[in-house]
């Protein structure tokens, strides 16, 4: 399969879908690979690079037991306890992540869905901050009743996360307490809605290429427009510690066929960026065309400042708000 080609019949409106034979793209060379990828980032999203930055509102005691995350009540890490935040630490964080020239700032929080008195508080964050900010506004709050994601989008929220984490196969394998369809229940609520729906997953969790490949391909049927990757970074205390990181080849071929297969979506370099060279620089060189930047939930990550310095060097173009360093 000569990929380059392929690039270019993508950026003419040809479109892979389920039950084709995508096995080419585990073997094929991955520098082709990643310089279509290129190509197609560059036709459908030009240099514009879309900056995400996220806030912790409530941490840990989930009750789900989703094998990689370190807040939930099933394993035994040292992950940070706190109920819901304090409204003006938020706003604090909303404003200051705006200042140094994010796209968009992100509430989110741990467990099967939010609720009760602390929905009613974030509703009431998300209001001050559509009145005191201009940062565009995320959530990812769990799984959201249609009249819960109603109130969140009159209360100035646009975009809203929710990943699949994996392929519909291996997904029992990951988590057990919740289901792959409740997700893509609530991604299609969302969506209905009128949210722009983000949603990715997570890959070296033990998956398959097949299983990536499945996912890549759900997502593409979703009609999603904003896809983060994430890197396992195994975290002591949960089922998965033991599990190798992914070498940095596995993660390039990974984004690069993440874009052949969603030509138009924001494909989001996220969790595990330091296992590559430079925060990542390679892949946005290779069809990435989005980050999740500043504090991560669980790792740590680079940060807006050294995030806006590379991708300026690299000729990304950033919104108006970004200092110029």
């Amino acid at each position: 399969m000569d990929v380059v080609k392929l690039a270019r019949e993508i950026m003419n409106g040809r479109r892979l879908k389920r039950g084709e034979d995508l096995s080419f793209f585990l073997t094929c060379d991955l520098t082709e690979l990643r310089r279509g990828a290129d190509e197609i980032r560059k036709h459908f999203c030009g240099n514009e690079m879309d900056l995400c930055t996220i806030i912790n509102g409530r941490s840990g005691h989930c009750s789900e037991n989703c094998k990689y995350c370190a807040q939930s009540a099933h394993h035994h890490t040292n992950c940070e306890v706190y109920g819901f935040l304090d409204q003006d630490k938020i706003v604090q964080a909303a404003l200051a992540n705006e200042k140094e020239g994010a796209d968009r700032f992100a509430i989110v929080t741990s467990g099967r869905t939010l609720a009760g008195a602390d929905f009613e508080k974030c509703i009431a964050v998300f209001k001050r901050m559509q009145q005191e900010c201009k940062i565009e506004l995320c959530a990812s709050l769990g799984f959201l009743t249609a009249e819960q994601f109603h109130r969140l989008h009159q209360a100035g929220v646009t975009s809203y996360h929710e990943n699949i984490e994996t392929s519909r196969r291996y997904f029992p394998s990951i988590c057990t307490t919740h289901t792959y369809e409740e997700k893509i229940e609530t991604i299609k609520t969302a969506k209905k809605e009128g949210f722009c729906v983000c949603s990715g997953g997570i890959i070296g969790m033990g998956e398959t290429w097949e299983d990536r490949l499945d996912m890549a391909i759900s997502l593409a049927e979703l009609g999603i427009e904003s896809i983060p990757i994430n890197a396992l970074m195994p975290i002591p205390g949960t089922p998965l510690e033991h599990l190798p990181t992914l070498p940095p080849a596995d993660i390039l071929r990974t984004i690069a066929f993440f874009r052949y297969i969603n030509p138009a979506a924001n494909i989001r370099l996220a969790a595990g960026r330091k296992l590559l060279k430079n925060d990542g620089e390679e892949a946005f060189l290779g069809g990435a065309s989005a980050t999740i930047t500043g504090n991560m939930l669980t790792t740590s990550g680079s940060t807006i400042k050294s995030d806006i310095h590379m991708l300026r060097q690299l000729g990304f173009k950033l919104n108006p708000r970004a200092p110029q360093l």
